[in-house]
C-alpha cells in the first residue's frame, strides 16, 4: 500500500480504527526520538518559535491539566 492509498482510506475509518493508527504513528515517532532520529529543519524551527514565546511569557498557556480535562471528560471516553 502507498501512501496516497492509506491517506484515501483515512476517512473511511472509524474512530476507534483510527485512534490504533494513531497510537502506533506516536509509538514510531518516539522509537525514531529515542534512537536519534531529530526533528526535521521545519519542526525544530517551530519548537523554538514555541520557546521562545514561552520564555516570553510563561503564563500565557494552559497547563497539561486544563487541556486534558475536556479531552478526558468527553463521552465515551
Amino acid at each position: 500500500m502507498i501512501k496516497t492509498d492509506i491517506l484515501e482510506e483515512l476517512p473511511k475509518l472509524g474512530p476507534e480504527e483510527r485512534r490504533q493508527i494513531f497510537e502506533r504513528l506516536c509509538e514510531l515517532e518516539e522509537r525514531d526520538l529515542l534512537n536519534g532520529v531529530g526533528p526535521t529543519p521545519d519542526e525544530k524551527a517551530m519548537l523554538d518559535r514555541e520557546l521562545e514565546e514561552y520564555q516570553s511569557n510563561p503564563s500565557a498557556g494552559s497547563t497539561s491539566e486544563q487541556v486534558e480535562s475536556p479531552l478526558l471528560s468527553r463521552p465515551g471516553r
